[in-house]
């Protein structure tokens, strides 16, 4: 199942081994998941591991990228192509919705409630990890 995750989910699984989110990690391993990325959005992984809260260096944040980014799927998206999408209340989200549209899969995952308000506006569903694990368990 291909699906869009936000970053702080992905940073997330990546960063606490041992926390709710770990999960994912398998996933994408054993691609029960397919994460789906385009330029913008790991622009922003990027940045965002390299926080100095996080205090990664630079191996430590490779490394971390290398238990995501093979498993990923890259979309190209024309930034001056045009949406009819919900605008998001965080503008820095909108890229998110973009690349679930563009990608044309069925799940945004996300624990940011600037996105899961749109989840009754958009085509695919926008769901919280949790959700998303109890739809794998069922299965």
């Amino acid at each position: 199942m291909r699906a869009v995750f936000d970053t702080n989910t992905i940073v997330s699984a990546l960063l606490f081994s041992n926390g709710r989110l770990s999960w994912l990690r398998y996933h994408w391993a054993q691609q029960l998941s397919i994460p789906v990325v385009s330029q913008e959005t790991v622009k922003e992984l990027l940045r965002v591991l390299a926080y100095p809260k996080f205090k990664l260096t630079s191996e430590e944040q490779n490394e971390l990228l290398a238990d995501f980014l093979p498993f990923a799927q890259t979309i190209n998206i024309d930034q001056n192509e045009k949406f009819s999408l919900p605008n998001c209340r965080d503008k820095f989200d909108q890229k998110f919705l973009i690349l679930t549209h563009k990608a044309d899969v069925d799940f945004l995952i996300t624990g940011d409630k600037d996105l899961l308000v749109l989840d009754d506006q958009t085509e695919f569903e926008i769901i919280t990890p949790g959700e998303f694990r109890q739809r794998f368990d069922k299965n």
